[in-house]
Formats: C-alpha cells, sequence, structure tokens
C-alpha cells in the first residue's frame, strides 16, 4: 500500500474524531486551549494505538486466511465506509451546554476509534509495517481534532454529517482499490 492510501485512510478515520471536535466545541463551555490540546491528543491516541492492537490480531490469524486476505480487508473497508456514510446521515445532534468530562471524552476517543481496529487488521492482513501507518493516523487525526475544535461554532451542526460522509467514502474507496488491485494487479 502507498503513501497516499495510508494518509487517505487516516483522513477517513479521522473523519469521527472531527465531528466529534466539531460537536465539542459546540457543547462545551469555555473550551480553551489546553482543553482543545487534551481532547485533540485523546482522540488521536486511542485512534492510532487502536490500529496497532488490531494490526497484533491480525498477524496472529494471516496464514490462515492469506488467500483471501483482500477480500476481508475490501469487507472491513467497505462496511466501515458505509457505516460512517449511515450514521452521517442519520446523526442526531444534541447541542446543550456541558463541562469537559474526562470520562466522556475516554469514551468518544474509543467510540471514534473502533473502526480504526478493523483498519488495524487489514494493514496485517496485507502484510503492511504499522509504524508509518500509526503515526500519520495520530498525526492527521490530531489535526482534524484541533480544527474541528477551532471550526464548530463557525460551521454549525451540520458539517459533522459531512465529514463523516466523506470519510465513509474515502475508505469504502479504498476498499474497492484494495480489491481491485489484488485481483487484477498480483
Amino acid at each position: 500500500m502507498d503513501i497516499i492510501s495510508i494518509i487517505l485512510i487516516a483522513i477517513g478515520l479521522s473523519m469521527d474524531s472531527f465531528a466529534v471536535s466539531i460537536t465539542n466545541d459546540l457543547t462545551i463551555r469555555e473550551l480553551n486551549l489546553k482543553k482543545n490540546l487534551i481532547i485533540s491528543f485523546s482522540l488521536a491516541i486511542f485512534q492510532a494505538l487502536m490500529p496497532l492492537i488490531g494490526w497484533f490480531a491480525g498477524i496472529g490469524i494471516e496464514k490462515y486466511i492469506k488467500e483471501f486476505d483482500h477480500w476481508i480487508a475490501f469487507i472491513l473497508l467497505s462496511f466501515i465506509g458505509i457505516k460512517m456514510i449511515y450514521e452521517g446521515i442519520n446523526k442526531n445532534d444534541n447541542t446543550e451546554g456541558s463541562e469537559l468530562n474526562y470520562l466522556t471524552l475516554i469514551g468518544q476517543s474509543f467510540a471514534t476509534s473502533i473502526d480504526a481496529f478493523a483498519i488495524g487488521i487489514s494493514f496485517a492482513l496485507l502484510n503492511l509495517s504499522i509504524v508509518t501507518p500509526i503515526l500519520i493516523i495520530g498525526v492527521i487525526t490530531f489535526g482534524f481534532s484541533l480544527i474541528g475544535l477551532r471550526l464548530g461554532k463557525y460551521f454549525g451542526k451540520n458539517i459533522g454529517k459531512s465529514v463523516e460522509i466523506f470519510g465513509g467514502l474515502v475508505l469504502f474507496g479504498i476498499g474497492i482499490k484494495i480489491l481491485i488491485e489484488h485481483i487484477y494487479f498480483q
């Protein structure tokens, strides 16, 4: 897998964190630089660690599914992409003012990174080194989270839906690309 595909996967994965950051900017009172950094760092750490955990899980099963691993990667990426599109279309925005709650932040960080676990499994099945992807995923998620925290009040509630749909389309497209590459070019 080339670096462009990894960057696109990272952008697709970061769309959940971006949408959550926009919502946090709309709902959390008195967000300052320290809180913005804490939120962004939490989202990025979970987003980077989950593919690592998925990669280790995928390494253990790789030898059993080597002949059809590209189908699994396609199915996982397509499922995640379609799920993100569905959630983006059906998202219910709740904008009550609240304080930054660290338990909620951990829950948000975990929930937005579950998809990254499946990506990690895909990376293992494709026999990719995991170091570069998790660094790219972490950095891009951190950046998109910071941007989302700054843009929330400016762009309002609806942008969160649009970026999640875009992220889902990107992941679905990469799944198709992997399938085509493995069927026709290997």
